[in-house]
Order: structure tokens, then sequence, then C-alpha cells
């Protein structure tokens, strides 16, 4: 990418957008397009044509989406689905009916089989059923790869797909029923602390196994990808290492200072028992993490302590 490109972020205000806009501003890129939810409806396809006809990006980061749990994914089923096929259909579309030099679209790690091998590699994607907690969700992600895919086939276009595993960092979302598990934990520990609570319930069992990353190492590989990279195969995009739910509560409970005990809750649901990323091509490229999960923790409380009143 040249450093005066226009370059659109999509979801700038997001965890994974918010990350990918501080990396570019670091590198020299400084003409952003960013356009909140307000300005421009992702799911209007005429507001998002309308954008890219008047501003005519060269390069696009897909990082908007609609996002959340298990719960929320569970429950809002048909909005998860049919939320992120539009966003994804419109920004792709408008991005080749102007002429985008290239595109990146962000994925999830959820879109591999529920019982796949570990680590999960590039090729085992449908080649097994999926989570039934998430699936709409990782159906619409799946949709995204193919689309980026056939694009490139059909009309010779330059996206590229990438899979993030669980990402946590700066402007996470930090509400109970609806986030992702590292967040959620982080606010029940600093709340618990507060209150001078004898014990933290956890949900599930806490023997699940969950890969985290920070969310300025995964922009600093978006970056580095659609810098470097090109292709129809969809990159991998994690620390290679895991932890159990239950460590992770370890972790967070000793970094927040909280000293009561850990209760967890067998009767909500667990997901995935595993889910790492193999992310030996990405490495076999020259990149890998640079921040611990110990350090990113510690990076994450912080910042919400310093932004908790936005969640109360």
């Amino acid at each position: 990418m040249e450093k005066n490109a226009k370059i659109f972020v999509a979801g700038h205000r997001g965890l994974v957008g918010s990350a990918i806009t501080r990396r570019l501003k670091k590198a020299g890129y400084e003409n952003l397009l960013l356009r909140t939810r307000l300005e421009v409806d992702l799911t209007d396809f005429r507001q998002v044509l309308h954008l890219f006809e008047i501003e005519r990006p060269e390069y696009v980061f897909l990082a908007a989406a609609k996002v959340g749990g298990i719960q929320a994914n569970n429950i809002y089923r048909a909005d998860f689905i049919l939320e992120n096929l539009k966003i994804q259909n419109n920004v792709i579309e408008s991005a080749w009916k102007t002429g985008v030099k290239k595109l990146m679209f962000l994925g999830s790690s959820c879109i591999y089989p529920k019982m796949a091998p570990q680590p999960l590699k590039e090729e085992y994607l449908l080649t097994g059923v999926l989570e039934p907690t998430n699936e709409p969700y990782a159906i619409a992600k799946i949709a995204g790869i193919k689309t980026c895919e056939s694009f490139n086939r059909q009309y010779g276009t330059n996206y590229i797909s990438v899979m993030p595993t669980n990402l946590y960092g700066p402007n996470d979302n930090f509400d109970l029923n609806n986030s992702h598990v590292l967040p959620a934990l982080i606010r029940k520990f600093v709340t618990a602390k507060e209150a001078g609570a004898d014990s933290v319930v956890i949900w599930g069992t806490g023997s699940p196994r969950r890969e985290f990353l920070y969310a300025d190492d995964m922009a600093d590989a978006c970056v580095f990808l659609m810098e470097n990279y090109s292709g129809d195969q969809f990159v991998n995009i994690g620390t290679g290492e895991d932890v159990t739910i239950k460590e992770l509560a370890e972790t967070i409970k000793a970094i927040t200072g909280f000293n009561g005990d850990l209760v967890f809750d067998s009767s909500k649901p667990d997901g995935t028992p595993r889910k790492l990323l193999d992310v030996s091509k990405l490495r076999s490229m020259g990149w890998s993490h640079q921040t611990s999960l110990e350090s990113g923790v510690r990076l994450a409380v912080d910042w919400y302590l310093e932004n908790k009143s936005q969640f109360e």
C-alpha cells in the first residue's frame, strides 16, 4: 500500500477496526476513510455504494461485523447471519464496482468444524459440522471468505481473507450478557473486587481451551498481510498457544487482585472443547505475535478501569 493511498477501515470504532486504525497511523498511513454507523449504515447497499463512489477508497479493511459471545450468538441467530451477510456483501460489491485495488475480509476462528483436529489448519474449512451455538455467525463468515475467493476467480480482484483467533483489548465489548469470555471475566473480577464479593461465577466447566490474541498484534498481522500477501487461501492469525478457561480466569483474578473463590456454573454451555489455530502459514511469511497473554490482560484491565463508566 502506498503511504498516501486512501484506506477505508469499515468498523473503525470496534475492537478490531480501532486496532487496525492505530496500526495504520503508526505506520504512516494518514489518508484514512473512517465513518461511524450514524454516518453510513453498512447494512444499506445504497449508502455503502454512494460512499465508495464519492470517496473512491483504494484499499479496504472489512472489520465491521455484528459480534458477541456464546449467549448472544445463540439467542440472536437471525440477526447475526442477516446483518453480517448484508455488511460484507455490500462492502465487497461496492469495492468491486468502484475498482478498489485490494480488500481484506476479517472473519473468525469459529468458521471451523466443532470437532476438527487441533490445531486448526486452513484446509479444515468445510470438513465437518459447525458448533451449533454460533453456526449462523460462522456461516456468514464462511460466505464472506467464499465471496472474496469467487470475485478473485471470476473478476481477477485482489481480495484476501484472514481468520483471527479470539481477540481482546481496547474498545472491547464488556457487556456481561453479550461479550466474549475474556472481557466478561475482566468486568466480573473488577466488579467483585470493588464489591468485596466472596466469589466469582464463571460460565461452563472451565475445561474448554481457548487461544487469545491481543488486538494490536492482530492489527499488526493484518497490515503485514495487506502489504505482503495476495491469494485465494485465507490465513489464520493467532498465537499458536492456548489455555483453559480456568487458567484464564486465574490469570485475570491475579491481575485484578481479587481474593475470592472461582465458582464454575456447569449449567451454562462450554461451546467448542478446543479452538487452537495452526499459524504455521503466517509464521512462514515472517510474522509472529509479540504480546504475551499476561501482558495483554494487564493492558486490557488497565483500559477497562479507565473506561468502565461507559459500561455501567
